[in-house]
C-alpha cells in the first residue's frame, strides 16, 4: 500500500511549515518508511510574513534529493504572473482585483524580499523593484511549479478538478482556482482527489476528496496528513488522528 504525506497551503509561514515537517519525521520513524513522498498542494506565497523563506526551503529541500512534490497554487500562479518580464494579472481574479489588493497577499510577498508596496507607487515602479529584489531562480521555480501529482488511487491538485472531465484533460485554471462546482459534486473522480485552496476547520475526507487546508493563510495552522490507500490521519503532537468519512462515499 502507498504511504503518502501530504501538507495544506503554507502562505508564507516557514515556521508552521517546518512543524509540518517535523511531524512528518516523526511518523516516517515510527513506520520505518523514511522514503515516502511528501506533496504539498500549493500556496507557497502570500499573507504569512516570509514566503522568500517558504519557497527557499522548499527549493534547497528538492535539491538535496528530499522526495517532495510541491504543487502550483492560485496564489503562486497570481505572483508569477506578476513577476513575469511583461506583469500580468490573472483573469481569473474578480475585475477590481489584483495580486497587490489587500485580500490577497502579495503585499506581504513582496516584504519578505524587502520591497515595500507604497500607496500610490505605479506599476512599472513596483515591478521594475520586485525583478531587482526577487531571485530569478524563485522566479523560474514558482513559474515551473507543476499543477497535478498522482500517485497509486490519490490525485493532488491545489483547489479541485472540473466533474466530468477526465484528469488528463483538465486545465490549469480550474485546478488552482475552482471551487463551488467541485465541492458540490459528489461523482466518484476515480483517485482520491486531495486538495487545499477552500479554508476548513479541521481535514474533512469526503468520500471522493479530502481537504486539508485549515486556514494557514488565516491565522490557523497548515494542515497535514498521512494517507494510506483512500484512508487518512491528521498528524499532531499525539501522533495520528483518523479523518472519518464526513459524508457517504458517493451518496444521495
Amino acid at each position: 500500500m502507498d504511504r503518502v504525506y501530504a501538507i495544506g497551503d503554507i502562505h508564507g509561514h516557514l515556521d508552521k511549515l517546518k512543524v509540518a515537517h517535523a511531524l512528518i519525521a516523526e511518523d516516517r520513524a515510527r513506520c520505518g518508511d523514511m522514503d515516502a513522498p511528501i506533496v504539498h498542494v500549493g500556496d507557497l506565497v502570500d499573507r504569512g510574513p516570509d514566503s522568500f523563506g517558504v519557497i527557499q526551503y522548499l527549493m534547497e529541500g528538492q535539491v538535496a534529493g528530499e522526495n517532495w512534490v510541491v504543487l502550483k497554487g492560485n496564489h503562486d500562479r497570481m505572483a508569477a504572473m506578476f513577476l513575469r518580464d511583461t506583469p500580468m494579472v490573472d483573469h481569473m481574479l474578480l475585475y477590481d482585483f489584483n495580486w497587490f489588493h489587500p485580500r490577497i497577499g502579495g503585499i506581504e510577498t513582496m516584504a519578505s524580499y524587502g520591497v515595500e508596496v507604497a500607496e500610490g507607487i505605479r506599476t512599472y515602479q513596483l515591478h521594475a523593484a520586485a525583478l531587482a529584489a526577487v531571485p530569478k531562480a524563485h522566479r523560474d521555480y514558482l513559474e515551473a511549479l507543476p499543477v497535478m501529482h498522482r500517485v497509486g488511487d490519490l490525485c493532488f491538485v491545489h483547489a479541485g478538478i472540473r466533474p466530468g472531465v477526465a484528469l488528463d484533460d483538465q486545465v490549469e485554471d480550474d485546478l488552482v482556482w475552482i471551487r463551488q462546482e467541485f465541492h458540490n459534486s459528489n461523482a466518484d473522480h476515480g483517485p482520491l482527489i486531495v486538495h487545499g485552496h477552500t479554508p476548513v476547520d479541521e481535514v474533512t475526507h469526503y468520500g471522493n476528496r479530502l481537504n486539508i487546508d485549515t486556514g494557514a493563510g488565516h491565522g490557523k495552522g497548515i494542515g497535514v496528513v498521512v494517507i494510506e490507500g483512500r484512508e487518512a490521519w491528521v498528524l499532531g503532537a499525539g501522533g495520528r488522528k483518523d479523518v472519518t468519512q464526513e459524508k457517504p462515499l458517493f451518496g444521495f
